[in-house]
């Protein structure tokens, strides 16, 4: 069955394959970023609820966005921990808790997280820490989710299509940014919650 979904990072690799995976399912897909398509800063409670605002009651919400500093952990400080929370932990978090009053019944969230919160590499401290709030609280708000809403998160591993960033992923399989479209769609399409889907090839 059709569903209207919010793409959020649809500008970027990974979101703007999801997003043409999900019309290829004949769905209903809302492109959102901060550069493109519908604007949101999710790091802005305010941006994200204007951004539900405008666009009305969807079925699913996905997140394909955030970041976080790369670093030692000897030159981490306090801010870079922060920065890295506030994008990729509490921007998809913003995200979710609006979503939560705008999805109908049996609708889904699916945020990202990454291979980075259980497989380290040189710089990965502030990325693995965002990584893993994200995950926790898809776990935990599963457990509490009304109406039949579910939650879950993908895991991808770096991409074969982001070349730039192969040198420093030595020795890992890189997985091309369709197969982490499919495990969107299966989020979406599924009926799992509280789950974290990894694709590390």
């Amino acid at each position: 069955m059709a569903q209207k979904i919010i793409v959020v990072g649809a500008s970027g690799l990974i979101g703007s394959t999801v997003a043409q995976a999900l019309e290829q399912q004949q769905h209903e897909v809302i492109r959102a970023s901060r550069s493109s398509g519908e604007r949101v800063d999710m790091s802005d409670p305010a941006s994200v609820r204007d951004l539900f605002e405008r666009v009305g009651p969807v079925d699913a919400v996905v997140s394909c966005a955030g970041g976080a500093p790369f670093k030692h952990v000897t030159e981490l400080t306090a801010e870079d921990y922060m920065a890295g929370l506030r994008d990729k932990a509490m921007g998809q978090i913003n995200i979710a808790t609006e979503a939560l009053s705008r999805l109908t019944d049996g609708g889904s969230i699916t945020l990202i997280s990454g291979v980075l919160t259980t497989v380290p590499i040189h710089g990965s401290v502030a990325s693995a820490v965002a990584n893993g709030a994200v995950e926790s609280y898809v776990r935990t708000a599963a457990a509490e989710l009304p109406r039949g809403l579910r939650i879950n998160a993908v895991s991808p591993t770096v991409l074969r299509e982001a070349t730039g960033y192969h040198p420093s992923f030595p020795g890992f399989r890189q997985v091309p940014a369709s197969d982490v479209a499919q495990a969107f769609v299966r989020s979406i399409e599924g009926v799992q919650s509280g789950e974290i889907f990894p694709v590390w090839a």
